[in-house]
């Protein structure tokens, strides 16, 4: 299939913002594919060539794209970095500038879906020597072919900036409408494989029937399960009737993958962290039995016993030199609080059950693996939650998390089912979508931060300018980032793409015809970027508007 045809849908997706119009456009082209094809356009409708999941990556930055586009479009690379200033991205200004293209190449084929898809891909596996040049030809092979729209999109498909307002909740429900099947059979395929592409692919080959036999596979990451607030203790626990109370640790939540003798370690984000820890693999496997399994716990920075800084272990899991030092100054601790594969897989048994068989098979001699200290509550020992909770406090710790002992586990969903309570007030988590450059001695930095929470519809919705809460050194690193991830720059302001997450701590939540949320936050100053989170784990205007409500 021609590689226009995409291009085509791309156009017509971008051309609208109503989320019935994009799932019935792309409902009708994927009814139009054939079996090798589909999985690729399914994970090209997202601006990927991998699953999200998946280690690998083109690897490819803005200089090295502008410098094939320069070369085949037949301008300086400084002519190139002008288009994008004006046009906002390199892809739009890949399409202006090939209307003026001096150079054309003859006897060049038409570009098929199933070539860029390849192509893109192999960009991934280069490395070593002469690796920019080698990636740079595949791309001039790419753009050489293209015409001006095809180029657009190529070009952000190979930085992963497709940004034509798709979402995998869309991509769910073409495929649900494309093939007859229930929109919940295929939400839970995708929970349980985290791969749209092969869940398309299932549905088309297997149909519904097919779909259900999906299920969990280690070595495959899933979304992790996802907490709402707790409004206090006791009602929480008197609600459920019994609950399970555990520490709330201030770490990085990682899921654990065992294949045969190989670790892996994946972050809520489903990052693979496997080789900046790799003492961890090691505990992992004496901890456990010789089985494949999939345990979730959160992974604390300690030093003396106690947990440090959330930022330490930050550092730890970015880290890719020097990594026999760090083990020795930032040791690490691993909390399990859950288990949901072992030889078989176990989300749909009580958590109980799961929590139960981690206890069994788990050996916490160690020090360096543990079970997440916890207790079973119910309305007549409150008192034993409440002491769980100040212990955990005094020794460092966010709270505790509060959970429903007979409910399964729920990939990718936020439920009442499992709840945290924390000490200190609630926070929200947003993303940046643009900033502003500071005045007098910060005026190489940029002091605030427009930040936007979600809707329904996952878009993006601004709520506030976030200036506080920031010292030189964060300036610098959040800077740095806005520039990493700029799109337009005018004057002093900047709009970026939605990538850098930060936790918002505010005194108040007011209604404000200023922002598109409706809503703002009076004093807003920022905790903490959030390097562990993606856009997928920002708060919602939904939550926003009911805490406002109270």
């Amino acid at each position: 299939m021609k590689y226009q045809e995409l291009v085509n849908v791309y156009e017509a997706l971008a051309g609208t913002t109503k989320r019935l119009e994009k799932t019935d456009i792309l409902a009708e082209f994927f009814s139009k594919v054939d079996t090798q094809t589909l999985p690729q356009v399914v994970l090209m409708a997202l601006g990927l060539v991998f699953p999200p999941w998946s280690e690998e990556e083109q690897g490819v930055g803005d200089k090295i794209l502008m410098k094939a586009v320069s070369s085949v479009v037949g301008v300086s690379t400084n002519a190139v970095e002008d288009m994008v200033r004006e046009k906002g991205d390199i892809g739009a200004a890949a399409e202006e500038l090939y209307k003026k293209r001096t150079q054309q190449t003859f006897f060049s084929k038409p570009l098929t879906i199933d070539f860029v898809f390849t192509s893109i891909r192999k960009i991934a596996k280069i490395s070593g020597n002469h690796s920019q040049s080698r990636k740079i030809a595949i791309i001039l092979e790419l753009l050489s072919s293209a015409n001006g729209t095809e180029a657009k999109y190529i070009s952000k498909t190979v930085l992963e900036e497709l940004r034509i307002g798709v979402g995998e909740g869309i991509i769910r429900d073409a495929i649900s409408k494309t093939f007859g099947i229930d929109k919940k059979v295929t939400e839970r395929s995708h929970m349980l494989t985290n791969d749209l592409g092969l869940v398309a692919e299932v549905a088309m080959n297997e149909g519904e029937e097919g779909l259900k036999k999906l299920t969990l596979k280690p070595g495959r990451p899933v979304k992790p399960m996802l907490a709402q607030l707790s409004e206090g203790i006791a009602i929480s626990i008197n609600e459920m009737g019994k609950a399970i109370c555990e520490t709330k640790y201030d770490g990085i939540r990682v899921q654990i993958h065992k294949i045969k003798d190989n670790v892996q370690l994946f972050t809520r984000r489903l990052e693979n962290v496997t080789e900046a820890i790799p003492e961890m693999s090691d505990y992992i496997k004496e901890a456990f039995p010789d089985e494949d399994f999939i345990a979730e716990g959160e992974m604390v920075a300690t030093k003396d016993g106690k947990p440090i800084s959330f930022q330490y272990i930050l550092q730890r899991v970015r880290r890719k030199y020097n990594i026999e030092e760090a083990i020795d100054k930032v040791p690490l601790t691993l909390f399990l609080f859950d288990l949901l594969y072992l030889k078989i897989p176990l989300i749909d048994e009580p958590l109980k059950i799961r929590r139960e068989l981690l206890k069994e098979n788990v050996n916490t001699s160690k020090a360096q693996i543990n079970l997440s200290e916890m207790i079973e509550a119910s309305p007549e020992n409150i008192d034993e939650a409440e002491k769980l909770f100040n212990s955990s406090i005094a020794g460092g710790n966010e709270g505790i998390m509060i959970k429903d002992p007979e409910e399964p586990y729920i990939p990718g969903i936020r439920g009442k089912k499992m709840l945290k309570f924390k000490a200190e007030p609630e926070t929200l988590d947003v993303v940046v979508v643009g900033g502003t450059h500071g005045l007098g001695k910060r005026s190489n930095f940029i002091g605030s931060y427009l930040i936007a929470i979600k809707n329904q519809d996952n878009e993006l919705k601004t709520v506030a300018h976030a200036a506080t809460g920031l010292d030189d050194e964060t300036l610098e690193k959040l800077t740095k980032l806005m520039e990493k991830y700029k799109i337009y720059e005018k004057g002093t302001k900047l709009t970026v793409e939605p990538k850098i997450i930060l936790e918002i701590a505010y005194s108040e939540i007011v209604k404000s015809p200023e922002y598109e949320a409706g809503y703002s936050l009076r004093f807003p100053v920022v905790r903490r970027i959030r390097e562990d989170k993606s856009i997928d784990d920002i708060d919602t205007v939904e939550r926003l508007e009911s805490m406002f409500k109270g």
